[in-house]
């Protein structure tokens, strides 16, 4: 499972909140992810003592066009099926405003969102050798969940995020996807794994997508207009050899911004 492996991963995703209190509550309601930290207007949550969320409270900041440049989804990836199955039995029992459920051929994912629109995938991966190959490519699709399945698969109650969740993938929005791939796969160097109509998955190590970017709700949008609510920063982590090469293509520098002025951040592998 995971993408420990791959020379390239997500770390933690950053938004940006107008109310602290709710969103922060739905995470740990909703997701199971516990406090790590809080200072003020900041709260980390995560699982296992990992960092996943940064929430930074800005009650002036605008509230994000569902239509413009920024997140499409940050994905939740747990450690198994069986963790997968008690988490939707977990929704079902609270009645989760669920937004939709598939079976992507490399994994199996229930979508939703928090209290301030910011989509949610919770997810977990196929065995890596039954993932489909196409033409020498890497084949995802969107077909109807296993849901009595997925929650078959439970081998106990849900009690929270369990250690070894991580940001699997974070989905964004983009006004081009030729843009897009220029800067995450041109400058950050993440392979171009697949294509949908109107998007374009990226993977390191061979995994099926750490970032995924789509133009189905903001094809042609401009560069985003901040203080905003939503995606403040995406987190990377590189190994070695990686981070070398994106520094070399950087100038040195660990902060970017993609071509919609999302913050992006370098930071090494831990050992």
């Amino acid at each position: 499972m995971s993408t420990a492996t791959a020379p390239l991963e997500i770390g933690r995703v950053a938004l940006t909140v107008n109310d602290l209190a709710a969103v922060r509550e739905f995470y740990q309601q909703a997701l199971g992810l516990e406090v790590l930290d809080a200072d003020g207007a900041v709260t980390q949550l995560g699982a296992g003592g990992r960092v996943l969320l940064d929430l930074r409270q800005d009650r002036s900041a605008r509230r994000r066009s569902a239509r413009e440049a920024g997140l499409f989804h940050t994905a939740f990836l747990l450690p198994s099926r069986a963790a997968l199955g008690a988490w939707l039995r977990h929704a079902a029992e609270t009645k989760m405003p669920v937004q939709g459920a598939s079976d992507h051929l490399v994994s199996e994912a229930v979508y939703l969102a928090d209290p301030e629109g910011n989509g949610i995938e919770v997810y977990a991966d196929k065995p890596r050798a039954a993932w489909p190959m196409e033409g020498g490519s890497l084949r995802m699709a969107t077909e109807p969940l296993d849901v009595e399945g997925v929650a078959g698969a439970a081998d106990g109650p849900w009690q929270g995020a369990p250690e070894g969740t991580v940001v699997g993938h974070v989905h964004l929005q983009v006004g081009s996807v030729a843009e897009a791939e220029a800067f995450y796969h041109g400058t950050l160097g993440f392979d171009v794994v697949t294509h949908y109509p109107g998007a374009t998955f990226l993977g390191s190590g061979g995994y099926h997508h750490h970032l995924g970017a789509n133009v189905w709700n903001s094809r042609g949008a401009s560069r985003r207009s901040f203080p905003s609510t939503g995606l403040a920063d995406v987190e990377i982590l590189a190994g070695p050899a990686a981070l070398d090469a994106i520094l070399a293509r950087t100038e040195g520098n660990r902060q970017l911004t993609d071509p919609w002025g999302t913050s992006v951040t370098l930071a090494p592998k831990a050992a």
